[in-house]
């Protein structure tokens, strides 16, 4: 019930505005003296672990930076010859993509053509796998490379911005598909394409990429649509971009691309973990 009233609340309250005016906060200056006091009181609400973090807390001069610090070397090992997760994360939904089918929630699925914004493009999918990867507040924020490829294409598709949490994927119909989203397009080193979707979501600042200056919860609210010639060659691990507070990543593969393998919902994962083979 509370869930029901919360996604109500949610429906008539400006969520766009409410997004950026957290993003402007999180990007005020903190006094340096208080710094560290703020990031270890952030650290133990959510249960991030700020030991993690690769500079000194007292050098993170707001809390957007803080959120989308860089992590000490060596703490996320990458899986050799695999598909790895981009992410810190836990999975929200795997399954195989089923005549446009993917499943948000137990009882409900939405569509990929709507998610990518191509119906066309979404027919290279089919038979494909897929993953949905939730990021909570306590989590590394920055989102790294599958596998490696070169990036043809990233499209900002605009849209509402709901919680991606448990209460929302249950309630909210078709929520990835109608939330803000960026649809970047991979081509893999081996042949085939993976699509990278990094979901907006209430009280997420922006997404950013690392390589394009889209992102989300732009002002103008229109599709932006980059093509990539010649394409920018990535390696599995490189940075892709960020969220500034948590979100979604969904990512789907082709069948000639490789295969994500079985995930079950709740699971943890890290980035540079083996989630899946290539061909």
């Amino acid at each position: 019930m509370f869930d029901r009233l919360l996604i109500l609340l949610l429906s008539v309250l400006p969520k766009h505005a409410m997004s950026r005016g957290a993003g402007w906060l999180a990007s005020r200056t903190i006094p340096v003296g208080w710094r560290g006091t703020v990031y270890r009181g952030y650290s133990r609400l959510f249960g991030a672990n700020p030991h993690e973090a690769a500079l000194p807390l007292d050098q993170y001069a707001s809390i957007n930076a803080f959120f989308t610090r860089a992590l000490k070397p060596g703490l996320r090992p990458l899986a050799p010859n695999a598909i790895v997760s981009p992410v810190d994360a836990a999975v929200g939904a795997y399954g195989i993509v089923d005549d446009d089918t993917l499943v948000q929630a137990k009882g409900r699925t939405y569509s990929l053509a709507a998610l990518l914004g191509d119906r066309d493009l979404a027919q290279a999918f089919a038979g494909g796998t897929y993953t949905t990867l939730y990021l909570s507040p306590k989590d590394y924020h920055r989102i790294h490379v599958p596998m490696g490829g070169r990036v043809t294409a990233a499209t900002y598709i605009p849209g509402e911005l709901w919680p991606v949490n448990v209460a929302a994927v249950t309630h909210v119909a078709d929520l990835f598909a109608v939330n803000e989203r960026i649809v970047v397009m991979l081509e893999g080193e081996h042949g085939g394409r993976m699509a990278i979707v990094p979901v907006g979501a209430t009280m997420v600042g922006m997404t950013r990429l690392s390589f394009d200056d889209l992102h989300t919860n732009a002002r103008r609210g229109e599709v932006q649509r980059r093509r990539y010639a010649p394409p920018i060659a990535l390696h599995a691990g490189d940075q892709l971009g960020h969220f500034e507070f948590g979100s979604t990543v969904v990512l789907v593969c082709s069948r000639d691309a490789g295969v994500i393998e079985p995930l079950t919902p709740g699971e943890p994962v890290t980035m540079g973990q083996r989630i899946g083979a290539l061909p």
